[in-house]
């Protein structure tokens, strides 16, 4: 590669999602290649790319059936661009939607495209269902067998057990956890009560529903099956509501709930990147320029709390890179997957003991002002794939409303991963 090849700055140009739907409602029958493309040609009519040929399209989703495995590309072939354009699948868990607009700006940084979308989808409506593990080596056997008799007996070892289909569970592999119990160690570890999480929460839904009635979102969505918001979104939420539900995970000494937890979530996201170059001949204005972005992991099998708090660490990385203070910025999007995780990342980073644990010095205080303003994911929901497209989206328009300015992204991810990233205007 060549050294001395330039650094092209990677600007924001446009995004398009359709609403987020809480599990098995709106689109409880809508896959995860037909949501895809219904986010991409919305994009793809707002900023009238019918028929071009784009650099590359990347994204993913999490939860997959096997007919996914070309998502990408296959839900590219179904839109209004040029199928000449390429598409590859990324994935890391909740992090794909931001890995995959890093993927795409790094191209678009190297000169290798001029322009590119970064995209994500989930379903978890329509998962996929696997065969009873007995039955499968049963059906295997059979299979194999030489004779009719042979593959009768077989067959009749099938059990009336053997037929109920196994759900794909949301547990990590290496702990047989939910991201749920890992969360309820570290709202125990870090000392997040109840009261606070169900105040972040109400927060979430007020700034949420606020933006709605402001028409914030109105250029950013696509309606779709009837949706033309985020169906989790509750304005009348209160926080005497919030404080009456029942711990979700640890049922008897735990803090929480469906209401401080994003719930299993339907939806899809895409996000518009190019040179400075592409966007003047196209015409589009610049939103915002992707300056600097940072993955981390973490070990989180020993300690368990530590599932989701990867992005200190990312955090810590970019700052040293970027050469900015934690204060620095006008406004920060911090993906919400539960507020315990939210408040616990917080409360790291202003204390220097907490902080040390990590091999770090205190990066200080936010102003909670800033934070979130239009609503974070537990009030949209958290599509997983779905959400970086969500939040990079979010604080681009933000920035170009401000006309200027900084803005802090920090997303947790399961694997004990996480990724951050700066825009600026």
């Amino acid at each position: 590669m060549n050294a001395s090849r330039e650094i092209k700055k990677v600007a924001v140009v446009g995004y398009n999602r359709i609403p987020f739907a809480r599990i098995n409602t709106a689109y409880v029958h809508a896959s995860n290649q037909v949501m895809l493309t219904e986010a991409l040609n919305g994009l793809i009519s707002r900023y009238h790319l019918q028929g071009r040929i784009i650099g590359e399209v990347a994204g993913g989703a999490v939860i997959k059936h096997t007919r996914d495995s070309a998502l990408v590309r296959e839900s590219v072939l179904r839109t209004k661009l040029d199928p000449k354009t390429p598409a590859v699948d990324l994935q890391q868990a909740c992090a794909t939607g931001v890995e995959a607009v890093i993927h795409i700006a790094n191209k678009i940084a190297l000169g290798e495209i001029e322009c590119g979308i970064a995209c994500g989808v989930d379903s978890t409506s329509d998962v996929p269902l696997v065969l009873h593990e007995n039955l499968r080596k049963i059906l295997l056997d059979a299979g194999r067998s030489k004779s009719i008799t042979e593959k009768i007996k077989k067959i009749f070892q099938v059990r009336f057990r053997d037929l109920k289909p196994v759900s794909p569970e949301n547990k990590e592999q290496r702990t047989g956890l939910s991201m749920g119990d890992h969360t309820e160690i570290t709202a125990k570890t870090y000392g997040i009560s109840r009261i606070e999480q169900d105040l972040f929460a109400l927060e979430s839904h007020q700034k949420m529903a606020a933006a709605y009635r402001e028409g914030f979102f109105e250029d950013m969505l696509t309606p779709y099956l009837g949706l033309e918001k985020d169906n989790n979104l509750r304005a009348d939420s209160t926080f005497e509501k919030l404080s009456s539900l029942a711990p979700a995970f640890d049922k008897q000494s735990g803090t929480l709930t469906a209401g401080n937890s994003t719930p299993l979530t339907d939806g899809s996201s895409s996000v518009l990147l190019a040179s400075e170059d592409w966007a003047r001949e196209m015409r589009l204005p610049v939103l915002a320029y992707i300056t600097f972005a940072q993955t981390a992991a973490i070990e989180y099998t020993q300690e368990k709390e530590n599932l989701l708090l990867a992005p200190v660490i990312a955090m810590n990385k970019m700052l040293e890179k970027a050469k900015m203070s934690l204060a620095d910025f006008d406004y920060y999007e911090i993906h919400e997957a539960f507020a315990a995780q939210v408040l616990a990342t917080l409360k790291i980073w202003e204390s220097e003991e907490l902080s040390q644990r990590f091999g770090y010095h205190a990066l200080g205080k936010i102003d909670r002002q800033k934070l979130n303003v239009k609503g974070g994911s537990l009030a949209a929901a958290h599509p997983f794939a779905a959400t970086g497209g969500r939040i990079v989206a979010t604080l681009a328009k933000l920035l170009a409303q401000k006309g200027s300015g900084k803005g802090l992204i920090s997303v947790c991810a399961a694997g004990g991963q996480g990724v951050t990233m700066i825009l600026e205007r």
